[in-house]
């Protein structure tokens, strides 16, 4: 019997098979996976801004890219993942409104995708798979069982990476 681990906004947890982790709703936030397929442990932070260091008081890590995949490796690596194992797939970072002068400040699922990418970058963490961008919202559902990410969207079809 598999429990579904739900994730909520500027949140995380982990989770070992049979159980699967979701998040659900991502807009412009990011959904990110990192997964130890040696060890089978997953986990999931739904991240809402790219960069904590422009914020006073940041008392959720979770929240941003640049804190929330620090806290989630230190999440996993309580449970028994090695960072050294990490592999991470993303999904989300829509632009949800358009918007006619395309401020900078407007674009935050496209600064969250690219914060979110720079973090793994420098932690030598590869993105086997992401889908990122576009105008539309998506649940995602990861099964550290199999190592797949299923992305639902209304009005779209089911997406497995």
């Amino acid at each position: 019997m598999n429990n579904t681990i739900k994730v909520g906004m500027a949140d995380a947890n982990v989770c070992k098979p049979p159980d699967v982790i979701t998040t659900l709703g991502l807009g412009s936030c990011v959904g990110i996976v990192l997964y130890d397929p040696i060890m089978k442990i997953a986990g999931l932070v739904h991240v809402m801004l790219p960069d904590s260091t422009k914020i006073i008081n940041n008392s959720n890590k979770y929240k941003f890219a640049d804190t929330g995949i620090d806290k989630l490796i230190q999440d996993m690596e309580d449970i028994g993942a090695l960072k050294r194992n990490l592999v991470a797939k993303i999904a989300g970072g829509a632009q949800m409104f358009s918007f006619s002068n395309n401020l900078e400040m407007m674009r935050i699922g496209d600064r969250n995708v690219e914060a979110t990418k720079e973090k793994l970058k420098q932690l030598g963490i590869p993105i086997l798979a992401e889908d990122t961008g576009a105008n539309y919202g998506r649940t995602i559902e990861f099964s550290p069982e199999t190592g797949l990410l299923t992305i639902k969207s209304f009005g779209r079809d089911l997406k497995v990476l």
